[in-house]
């Protein structure tokens, strides 16, 4: 049975040493960015969004060492790029508590929230519960925690939602692993669903409901499934690649500067550690 209180992707969290460059690099990439946030003052870090329609891309970088983000730092220490999938709780204690139960010792939920620039001038407040899985649980090192917005709208706000690009969702995150399968297994058990092999051997988890699915896979077979597309930067084991749902592919070709007829993407180079695919929505 599926968890009742997690219903599925909610955003990737995207490791950067310099959160204002990482920025504009996505910028240039044809995503609205949001304004600058920064977070409570134990968490130490700051960030850039990017809203799609039920899901989005975070930038995070640290901005005062604190306890809290030592993870962060270390991650920091080897790469950039994806360090964390947050999935969707409806309610992040009663989350929490199903998680134990399954024999996770899950931390939180904890609450935090951060002030919110609006792209029309003034201020909001977005504030979240947010619980963890183990720290030591990460399938092919990829760290997940899940978040409930308590202000869904100061996070989800029109003018953010539309980009050049014409993004709207994320189709799935792909993750490198030396074992595809045991990673998708692993990642199963943490969020009680199945792990379905796919044609080319690859391991798809679904995060539940319409929300984005998570795939296992070596590098052979990304190299395969993006091809022509530099691999240079990715790690061993970890977050690799993104791959976003767009309304409008000849948009996204262009603001990506690819040529007709070849596959729509950005190499790690381009991306802050990431390699970004866009598919029709």
């Amino acid at each position: 049975m599926a968890l009742r209180n997690v219903i599925g992707l909610d955003h990737v969290v995207i490791a950067v040493r310099d959160l204002d460059a990482a920025a504009k690099s996505w910028e240039a990439l044809g995503f609205t960015m949001s304004p600058r946030g920064t977070h409570s003052a134990h968490m130490g870090s700051g960030n850039y969004t990017m809203m799609l329609g039920d899901d989005y891309m975070e930038l995070l970088g640290v901005l005062v060492p604190t306890d809290h983000n030592a993870g962060l730092r270390a991650f920091l220490e080897g790469r950039e790029g994806l360090d964390r999938a947050a999935f969707t709780a409806t309610d992040a204690a009663a989350g929490a508590e199903e998680v134990r139960a399954r024999g996770f010792a899950a931390t939180g939920p904890v609450a935090f929230g951060r002030p919110v620039p609006l792209p029309g001038g003034g201020e909001a407040e977005a504030r979240f519960n947010v619980f963890q899985w183990p720290r030591d649980q990460r399938p092919a090192g990829l760290g997940i925690f899940a978040c409930q917005h308590l202000t869904r709208e100061n996070v989800w706000i029109p003018e953010l939602q539309s980009h050049a690009n014409g993004a709207t969702r994320i189709v799935r995150i792909e993750v490198l692993a030396k074992d595809p399968g045991a990673a998708a297994a692993h990642l199963a058990r943490l969020i009680d669903r199945e792990a379905v092999r796919e044609s080319d051997g690859a391991f798809r988890v679904p995060s539940g409901s319409t929300r984005g699915d998570f795939v296992f896979l070596d590098r052979a077979t990304l190299a395969a499934r993006h091809p022509g597309v530099a691999l240079d930067g990715l790690p061993e084991e970890g977050g690799a690649a993104l791959v976003l749902g767009t309304k409008d592919m000849a948009a996204a070709a262009k603001a990506l500067g690819t040529a007709p007829g070849t596959t729509v993407a950005a190499p790690p180079s381009r991306a802050t550690g990431v390699l970004l695919r866009f598919v029709p929505a």
